[in-house]
């Protein structure tokens, strides 16, 4: 069995967010290694401002207050606990390139790469994830 996890965060909404850095956090505390692999709107989940700013799904606006009652982390802690137990997040380069972001747009400690970097890891993970 592997002891890697990969996940493809391709996603940008807040339930996306929270499946992402849930299964991030909880690999990495089992002492699994993790990489993250951001493209499209996936991005947003590690941009300094959009992560702040997650659109909730329509018509599930009433899961706020559960959040908010079940003492959840925001997504911004939970980029600093993922990075913290040492979860690699790696920004896609073709994407950002597309959308003309910088590497200053993005939350400190990530690396730039292609789908390449990302697949050398992923290429003996398990489980590989996508949302």
């Amino acid at each position: 069995m592997s002891n890697k996890v990969a996940i493809i965060a391709s996603n940008g909404g807040l339930f996306d967010a929270y499946k992402v850095f849930n299964i991030a956090t909880a690999a990495a505390a089992t002492e699994k290694e993790v990489q993250i692999f951001f493209t499209f709107e996936g991005l947003n989940l590690i941009h300094k401002q959009a992560m702040h700013v997650l659109k909730m799904p329509a018509g599930k606006e009433h899961f706020a207050q559960g959040f908010a009652d079940a003492n959840v982390p925001s997504i911004s802690q939970l980029v600093e606990m993922a990075q913290q137990l040492g979860v690699k997040f790696i920004a896609c380069q073709m994407t950002m390139d597309v959308m003309g972001l910088t590497k200053t747009d993005f939350v400190e400690d990530i690396e730039v790469g292609g789908a390449v970097t990302f697949l050398e890891f992923a290429k003996d993970a398990a489980p590989a994830l996508t949302f």
